[in-house]
């Protein structure tokens, strides 16, 4: 039986060379170089081609190369009963709250501001913000959310969640569900947002969020571009209402040239880059995964296909 890498976008090579270190007899194949459809057990995921799934007989797993499985559920036609899962490394989480802590530095910091005085050779000393007056309020609580939480709580922040479900985070306060929503956005001058993507959360991002944000808020998305109503941020920028924003996933990527989020004054943008997935780090829980599930065994990190996470 055999594992398939279908990743259209991303270069094989090191995943080849790292999920063979796990195991040099696996039988590794990479799309479109399917060989025989029904000796296909796992399929390894990032943006597949969508229907392609359904042409394994014998598939008994899809793991996405990411935490997020969005790009996974967005095909119609996946095969009833597949269970999906998801990697969970704690490289990427230590390297996603590594970009929010960076993202809220620099703004409370006006490295923004500063760049533009270098530009214009002007020498202008600024008050920073008082860190511990400064609240940040995070959405989503998954390991992500969980863990830049804790790391900005330690920096001395006052730091707030928001989550679907009640969690329980030391020194963080934690708001649940969609009516205590408005009640979390009020309390956050630093709006993050590290939520899964699914059609509840598609399109969270919008003026009535920004709304409900203190004046002068500003926002940190590290999540999914379709989080995002780009034309609500841009009307929010300019309004005045909020302060800027620094964006690491959009709708369309790469961000067309076109695209006026590259020239507006209060937008940093970065190409999708918060947490990579390395082959060499996650190669040895997809291998276990992969042994698992030849052996009958249920895969660990599975998703809740309902929920979408």
């Amino acid at each position: 039986m055999s594992m398939l890498l279908m990743a259209p976008d991303l270069n094989p090579r090191s995943w080849i060379k790292h999920l063979r270190l796990q195991d040099p007899e696996l039988d590794l194949r990479v799309w479109p170089d399917t060989g025989k459809r029904e000796d296909v057990l796992f399929v390894l995921s990032w943006k597949h081609p969508l229907g392609e799934m359904q042409k394994f007989p014998r598939l008994r797993c899809i793991s996405s190369l990411g935490f997020g499985v969005d790009h996974i559920l967005r095909d119609p036609d996946l095969p009833a009963g597949v269970p999906v899962t998801r990697l969970v490394d704690a490289g990427m989480v230590e390297a996603m709250s590594t970009y929010v802590l960076a993202a809220v530095l620099a703004h409370i910091r006006q490295f923004d501001l500063y760049r533009r005085d270098q530009a214009a050779g002007t020498w202008q000393a600024r008050i920073p913000r008082d860190h511990r007056q400064v609240r940040v309020g995070i959405m989503g609580l998954g390991h992500l959310g969980s863990d830049a939480a804790r790391k900005l709580r330690g920096l001395g922040f006052p730091v707030s969640g928001w989550s679907r479900t009640a969690k329980a985070i030391e020194g963080v306060t934690v708001f649940a569900g969609d009516g205590a929503r408005e009640d979390f956005l009020s309390r956050a001058d630093i709006l993050v947002c590290l939520l899964p993507l699914t059609p509840a959360t598609r399109g969270v991002l919008n003026r009535r969020t920004f709304s409900a944000l203190p004046a002068g808020a500003y926002l940190i998305n590290a999540a999914r571009g379709e989080h995002l109503v780009e034309e609500d941020l841009l009307a929010a920028l300019d309004a005045g209402h909020l302060s800027g924003a620094c964006l690491d996933v959009f709708r369309q990527e790469p961000l067309p040239e076109s695209h006026p989020f590259w020239r507006h004054p209060l937008v940093t943008i970065t190409p999708h880059v918060a947490s990579l997935t390395y082959p060499r780090d996650v190669a040895p829980q997809i291998v276990a995964n992969y042994r698992r599930v030849r052996a009958g065994q249920p895969p660990r990190h599975a998703v809740d296909l309902a929920r979408g996470y």
